[in-house]
């Protein structure tokens, strides 16, 4: 969060974090949703057409 050199994991208790409070600035931005994993399958859904617009299906159902 900081930029600050991080120790190693036997020395630092917060790692990968620099402190404890760096740490909690980051689930704080999780739980605020300011980050977002995507969600391929809703991308993928977009990209259809819906079952009556299918061309391999005759278009009219």
């Amino acid at each position: 969060m900081c930029r600050k050199p991080v120790a190693p994991r036997a020395e630092n208790p917060a790692y990968p974090f620099c402190s404890k409070r760096c740490r909690m600035v980051d689930l704080g931005r999780w739980l605020g949703e300011e980050y977002r994993v995507p969600d391929r399958q809703a991308d993928e859904q977009e990209d259809e057409l819906p079952a009556d617009q299918h061309p391999e299906r005759g278009g009219d159902a």
